[in-house]
């Protein structure tokens, strides 16, 4: 009888990405004030050429990669999305588009499904015209709608994303009212997670406590009434959570972003980390950038984590929280996500939400994302 040997985690291969985020442009008609775009946008480099996006799928397909993104900005500015989404439909990729709606033209749209795209997700700012355009310093509520019934006619499923603030959390009956109205199959409420142009407003953005408190109830009466018709999901910002996430359910360990002037990222917004070498994909091969950059390994599992980190019994499941946040938060990458009540630097978080608190129903001025305003993001203010 043979014995099978199971060699130790540390000894097994990695497994590559599961999921590809192509963000193809910074560029974007929205100008919205919680993007999570880097707010220095404006210096990034050129963005790669359609050669380089195909090089990039093949080699992701290659490294097990499941499910191929696209993002910007607004991606429906290029106008070679359609040969991208072929060229991952036919590797076997499952193709996902997120959209503002701007350029989902109904040929734009035949086209895309003709190229083997599966997925579309819209975003909505609000339920109205008037607090929808105003958010986002566009005329942009009625064009959403005729998309929203485009892609239904189509054959896609309905899928409406739209990010909670204090300025339209107290409109989620609204909000989910007209998701009901427009038909869609899933609603994702995602309350703002303060990266990026929404860290910069992060004073104007952040709801109280009450306010979330009734929003949630506003969505479980929803979830009730409407049961299998649409699926709600309610996604608690991380200062209110008091519980650190991994970051993109582990740094390295799932996700591959490529930006768009090529640089490869473990999540969305790491290029904003001071210190760090970002692999651009015209240099290096993805297998590399993945298992073997300093980069990606920087943050890869726990034997990193500061002292605080080590002795946690929780830190297999949390693996130290958010490297961005903890940055924007206390200067160093390196630290505890301040989330954490275990953190030392817990009390930025406290004053943060207690300043939510004591500025409830106070006008605050909003920086819009604008290449004008574009900048370099500092530290906590």
């Amino acid at each position: 009888m043979s014995t099978l040997l199971i060699p130790p985690a540390a000894a097994r291969p990695r497994p590559g990405p599961l999921w590809l985020l192509a963000e193809v442009t910074y560029r974007c008609p929205l100008h919205c004030s919680f993007c999570y775009n880097p707010v220095d946008f404006a210096q990034a480099g050129p963005e790669l050429g359609t050669e380089d996006w195909l090089r990039v799928i093949r080699q992701a397909r290659a490294l097990g990669a499941a499910q191929f993104g696209i993002s910007g900005g607004e991606p429906l500015l290029r106008d070679d999305i359609e040969i991208l989404v072929g060229e991952a439909r036919k590797l076997g990729f499952y193709t996902n588009l997120i959209t503002s709606g701007v350029g989902l033209t109904e040929a734009r749209l035949e086209a895309l499904k003709q190229a083997g795209l599966d997925h579309i997700q819209l975003s909505f700012q609000d339920a109205t015209r008037e607090a929808n355009d105003l958010i986002t310093n566009t005329r942009t509520f009625d064009l959403k709608r005729k998309v929203a019934a485009l892609t239904k006619a189509a054959g896609y499923p309905t899928v409406i994303n739209c990010v909670l603030h204090r300025g339209n959390i107290d409109h989620l009956d609204r909000i989910i009212e007209m998701a009901a109205e427009i038909g869609a199959e899933f609603l994702e409420l995602a309350n703002t997670q303060y990266h990026g142009w929404a860290y910069l407003n992060r004073a104007a953005l952040m709801p109280s406590a009450e306010q979330l408190a009734r929003a949630e109830q506003v969505a479980d009466a929803w979830r009730a009434r409407l049961g299998k018709r649409m699926r709600i999901l309610f996604v608690t910002p991380d200062y209110q959570s008091r519980s650190p996430k991994k970051c993109m359910n582990g740094w390295g360990e799932v996700f591959l972003a490529i930006t768009p002037d090529g640089l490869a990222l473990p999540c969305h917004t790491a290029r904003m980390l001071p210190d760090l070498e970002f692999p651009d994909v015209r240099e290096h091969d993805l297998g590399w950038i993945w298992h073997e950059s300093p980069l990606f390994n920087r943050f890869r599992g726990t034997d990193w984590l500061p002292e605080t980190c080590q002795t946690c019994p929780d830190k297999e499941k949390d693996h130290g929280g958010c490297r961005c946040q903890a940055f924007m938060l206390t200067g160093k990458a390196d630290a505890t996500d301040p989330v954490c009540p275990k953190s030392p630097d817990h009390s930025l978080i406290e004053a943060a939400l207690a300043q939510a608190e004591h500025s409830a129903g106070e006008t605050r001025v909003l920086v819009f994302r604008d290449p004008k305003n574009s900048k370099t993001l500092g530290r906590a203010f």
